[in-house]
């Protein structure tokens, strides 16, 4: 049975920008803006599964690394 929706992990790149991992699939992507890193998820995930296997839902899940001091 295909998924119903597909779930992308968002961080941060070290050098700027934004990348993307899949949960449980084999797709990343990156990206500059976070407008283009949909698009870019989009694409993706559109090259990664057959048009009938196709998620019909993908869900972006960001993730942020933040420090303070104790």
């Amino acid at each position: 049975m295909p998924p119903t929706e597909i779930i992308f992990s968002i961080e941060e790149s070290p050098g700027g920008g934004f990348q993307a991992r899949a949960l449980g699939f084999s797709i990343f992507t990156e990206a500059d803006s976070l407008d283009e890193l949909k698009t870019m998820i989009r694409d993706a995930v559109s090259c990664h599964f057959d048009p009938s296997e196709k998620p019909s839902v993908i869900r972006l899940h960001m993730v942020r690394d933040e420090v303070i001091p104790a």
